[in-house]
C-alpha cells in the first residue's frame, strides 16, 4: 500500500522569519510539505504559476499585492488551488473578504502553531477552515440581515437542478434522469453542465461528492 502523496504547499509572508517558523509546523507532518515561499503576493502569483502547489498560504499584508489582491488572482487563473489566509488580523472585513476572494479558510497567526496543520487538511477535504470569532461573525452577519429585512443570499442551484444533482450522484444515467423527471435527455444534459459550471466541479465523481457533503445522498 502506498502513502498518499503529501500537499503541496505555497507559503507567502513578507518576514522572513515567520515562514521559516510556518514551514516548520507544516514540514514537521508527513501529509504537508512546503514546495515554493514568496515574500508577497506578486511573487507568490509567478511562484504558483511555476509550482503548481495544492495549497497557498498567504498572509494579508505584504508589499506589492497583498494576500487577498493575490488570492483573487489565483482563484481566478488556478481555480483548482486551494487558498488559506494566515493573519495577525482578528478582523471581521478582512474575513469576509478572504472568502470573497476564494480562501477557503483564516487562520490567526497567534494560534497558528494550534490550528494551522488541522487548517490545512480540512481544507484539502473541501471543508472550510474558520476561527471562533469567524464563525461568530458569520452568525452575527446571518442574523443581521434577518433582523433588517434583507434578502439572503441566494441558492447556489435551483430546486430542479437539485433534483437532478441527486440522481447524477445515485448513479443513474441521462436516460434514466430524463425518464424519471419526464423531461428529455438533451435537457438533462443542460441541467448537469449548469450545475458543473455554478459549483466550479469537474465531472459526475466531484458531483457525486458534493451531493454526500450537502446531503443529498448518504456515503
Amino acid at each position: 500500500m502506498t502513502e498518499a502523496t503529501p500537499t503541496r504547499i505555497l507559503l507567502a509572508d513578507d518576514h522572513h522569519l515567520v515562514r521559516r517558523g510556518v514551514r516548520l509546523i507544516l514540514d514537521s507532518e508527513p501529509d504537508l510539505t512546503v514546495v515554493a515561499e514568496a515574500g508577497d503576493g506578486a511573487e507568490a502569483i509567478e511562484v504558483a504559476r511555476t509550482h503548481h502547489p495544492d495549497l497557498a498560504v498567504l498572509d494579508i499584508a505584504m508589499p506589492r499585492l497583498t494576500g487577498l489582491q493575490a488570492a483573487r488572482e489565483l482563484s481566478r487563473i488556478q481555480p483548482e488551488l486551494r487558498i488559506l489566509i494566515l493573519t495577525m488580523y482578528d478582523n471581521e472585513q478582512y474575513f469576509f473578504e478572504a472568502l470573497a476572494a476564494g480562501a477557503s479558510g483564516y487562520v490567526l497567526k497567534s494560534v497558528a502553531d494550534r490550528d494551522l496543520v488541522e487548517a490545512c487538511r480540512a481544507t484539502m477535504r473541501d471543508e472550510p477552515f474558520l476561527y471562533p470569532g469567524a464563525v461568530n461573525a458569520l452568525i452575527r452577519n446571518y442574523l443581521d440581515r434577518v433582523r433588517e429585512g434583507q434578502s439572503l443570499p441566494a441558492r447556489a442551484i435551483t430546486d430542479r437542478e437539485e433534483e437532478i444533482l441527486k440522481l447524477v450522484a445515485e448513479g443513474h444515467t441521462t436516460q434514466e434522469i430524463a425518464h424519471i423527471l419526464v423531461i428529455s435527455p438533451k435537457t438533462v444534459e443542460r441541467h448537469r453542465a449548469n450545475l458543473l459550471q455554478k459549483l466550479g466541479l469537474k465531472d459526475r465523481l466531484e458531483l457525486t461528492r458534493y451531493a454526500i457533503r450537502v446531503g443529498l445522498i448518504e456515503p
